[in-house]
């Protein structure tokens, strides 16, 4: 009798996060009302030139986001003023659970349920009312030959981990990353190969219909990159020289 009811009050916590994950992510993409971004920094290699940009970090230095995606929403028809509302946060002092090194199915969603974990607990202190999504922007020290680890968005939880360099001449680019890994939290999927990072046509590219397709003239945000000739690409220097594609705007149900 006492196993019965445990296991119908773990099935009933079961079912009501499945539900209010749902809701959740329902309501991120039907463009009523604005969502609400909060970016918390991490210094990711202790080094004082990190330390030295996140001090200096303002609101300002992520507008560029907020213009990206009001742009590409009036494009696709929305009316909303302002589709996303960004707040900066507080530096966080802990470093995210690492991905598994060798990634399987039940490592990685051990993974993602620690990731959310952790987003949700180490902001305590600082949300009293809880964003609609968490992007932590982990910065390093911008080094010549340094290779940042990969970003990524979870759209259960709706957190996103960005890497990018503590450095005002890669703000553009950051803002880039930040960008397509806030989109995976509404359910927009990468479209370029894992191969070599080029973006994959049709969809990678922005203007698939250009002709000559090569050089592109923007990057298709989920593609990553500016397809310049079929085997060459490069990130662009902001949001700017970015735009969302037709797919990818039907995933994150911007259109029909």
């Amino acid at each position: 009798m006492f196993k019965a009811v445990r296991v119908s009050i773990l099935l009933f916590i079961l079912f009501f996060v499945a539900v209010s994950t749902w809701l959740t992510q329902a309501r991120s993409t039907d463009w009523n009302n604005s969502l609400w971004i909060k970016i918390y920094p991490i210094n990711a290699d202790d080094s004082p030139e990190s330390t030295r940009y996140i001090a200096d970090l303002e609101l300002r230095h992520f507008e560029g986001i907020e213009t990206f995606l009001a742009r590409e929403a009036e494009r696709y028809g929305s009316t909303l003023d302002r589709p996303v509302r960004i707040e900066l946060g507080l530096q966080v002092h802990e470093q995210p659970p690492e991905l598994p090194a060798e990634p399987k199915l039940l490592s990685i969603m051990a993974w993602s349920l620690k990731m959310r974990w952790w987003a949700a607990t180490v902001t305590d202190g600082q949300d009293d009312i809880e964003p609609d999504v968490r992007i932590f922007v982990r910065y390093h020290r911008p080094d010549f030959g340094v290779t940042l680890e990969n970003s990524v968005g979870l759209q259960k939880g709706m957190v996103g981990i960005v890497n990018g360099y503590a450095s005002r001449r890669h703000r553009g680019t950051n803002n880039v990353i930040i960008a397509h890994e806030f989109l995976h939290t509404l359910g927009a999927t990468d479209k370029y190969s894992p191969l070599n990072g080029h973006p994959v046509g049709p969809d990678g590219i922005a203007e698939p219909d250009r002709k000559p397709l090569y050089p592109q003239r923007y990057a298709e945000i989920m593609g990553g990159r500016i397809a310049l000739a079929e085997d060459d690409s490069e990130i662009p220097s902001s949001l700017k020289y970015a735009m969302i594609g037709a797919l990818t705007a039907r995933e994150i149900n911007l259109t029909d």
